[in-house]
């Protein structure tokens, strides 16, 4: 038994006077032609339905939307009921909304030029900036109104009416009270009608990122009790070979003859050799606690960071190698068992206090022993280590994480709290400096590096 099918898409091949075999289409494909084209259709209006779903949703407020439905029901309500009162608000509504088209022409024939006099700043210190608006459409513009966003904030400028080519400027402060990172923009302008009923919005992309510094005080060199050489700072260990002279000492058999002291020999009648402080590169690592119950009030920990800042410039200044760690971020089940740091940039003062402005407390964060403890591991070559953090904090926590040096180490703890007086006390081999005001900090270190 055969069957015989009969394609509906035929298919022939000519072969031309070049050699080459073409592929012609019959005609019954044209319903697949057809099918193809309804389903390119479909797709196309179904973007523009989209899209044109969305620009009303974005041009038609609240109150535009009220007035839609007070004019197709008034209308309908009215006209089919024979009631003027419906009728009457149907109409009014419906002139509204023809009405506030108007105001939606020309959103986009702004150029929008804003620019800020500063982009870092010491906080308590309000920040300029100038917008500049200029019409480049070729017809007047409407007024108008720009959003600026400015951090959590927005500040609205009105446009006036602006003729081709003309500009509107406008000045826009910038409030600076705490420390932190401001994103100013992108400005948005708004054309809509004075009764609200319709909108239209356009967006710049000029954002401008403003970073307020924490506030520092001047640190005197010598507050943190090292002496300032080329080759380093002298350590309480003991080295056969260095540049600090330290001691005499009787010879042993493997000591190097270039160490042995040959007056102190020729008194003693026997070899006597040198001994040395080791020298080290005077490395400063100071610990920011992080913790939201590490501080007892957001006082105290800008009060902290603001110390925070003032001791890494004065050792960045002082050309030593400072290393600001803060707690990292710790899942809240992985907390005790996970131990994060984040080194802050420290390449300059302002990369350091660019990075300072940034940090907020959290409730997920590392706490300062553990900070302390990976820090100490990391920088086996510390020579002095500063703890800073709240009130919070017992004195039991403080030798805690002050244990995570070894024991030649210099550590400082700078306990901050603006409502204690300021006070210097001894912890063991601790220094805990209390202070009150930032200023305390220069005369506190200062008794530290005496004692």
């Amino acid at each position: 038994m055969s069957f015989t099918t009969e394609s509906r898409l035929t298919r022939t091949s000519v072969a031309d006077g070049t050699g080459l075999a073409r592929t012609r289409y019959g005609t019954t494909g044209r319903t697949t032609v057809l099918a193809v084209r309804g389903v390119q259709s479909w797709r196309r209006l179904r973007r523009t339905a989209s899209a044109t779903a969305r620009w009303v949703g974005e041009t038609v407020t609240v109150a535009g939307w009220l007035m839609v439905v007070t004019a197709a029901a008034g209308l309908v309500a009215g006209l089919g009921w024979g009631i003027v009162e419906l009728a009457a608000a149907g109409v009014a509504a419906a002139v509204l909304l023809v009405l506030s088209i108007p105001f939606l022409f020309s959103a986009r024939a702004y150029e929008v030029d804003l620019r800020l006099e500063h982009d870092r700043v010491v906080a308590g210190s309000p920040v300029e900036g100038r917008l500049v608006v200029t019409n480049v459409g070729s017809a007047p513009a409407l007024p108008g109104r720009i959003d600026v966003p400015v951090g959590d904030g927005i500040v609205d400028v009105h446009v006036p009416l602006l003729r081709h080519g003309h500009q509107h400027t406008e000045q826009v402060v910038v409030p600076t009270h705490r420390r932190g990172v401001i994103t100013v923009g992108p400005a948005r302008t708004v054309r809509g009608d004075p009764l609200g009923i319709l909108k239209r919005e356009g967006t710049w992309d000029d954002v401008h990122t403003l970073y307020v510094h924490p506030v520092t005080t001047t640190l005197r060199s010598t507050t943190t009790g090292f002496i300032r050489d080329l080759e380093g700072s002298a350590s309480r260990s003991i080295v056969d070979a260095d540049f600090s002279f330290h001691a005499i000492r009787p010879y042993v058999p493997g000591d190097s003859q270039r160490q042995i002291h040959w007056k102190s020999t020729a008194k003693t009648g026997t070899l006597m050799v040198r001994q040395y402080e080791e020298t080290r590169r005077s490395r400063m690592v100071i610990a920011l606690a992080l913790g939201d119950d590490e501080h007892a009030s957001d006082e105290e920990f800008e009060l902290a960071v603001s110390a925070v800042a003032s001791l890494g410039i004065r050792g960045i200044r002082d050309g030593r190698d400072v290393d600001v760690v803060v707690g990292g971020d710790v899942p809240e089940f992985a907390r005790r068992r996970v131990r994060t740091i984040r080194e802050l940039t420290t390449i300059t003062a302002r990369t350091l206090l660019d990075d300072l402005a940034g940090v907020d407390r959290s409730e997920h964060v590392s706490p300062l022993r553990d900070a302390a403890s990976v820090a100490a591991e990391s920088h086996p070559d510390v020579s002095i280590a500063f703890l800073v953090c709240g009130s919070t904090l017992t004195p039991a926590q403080l030798q805690s994480a002050a244990l995570a040096f070894p024991a030649d180490v210099g550590v400082i703890a700078v306990v901050c709290s603006p409502e204690t007086e300021p006070g210097f006390r001894r912890l063991g081999s601790m220094s805990v400096l209390s202070i009150g005001l930032l200023d305390d900090l220069r005369q506190l270190l200062a008794r530290a590096a005496q004692s």
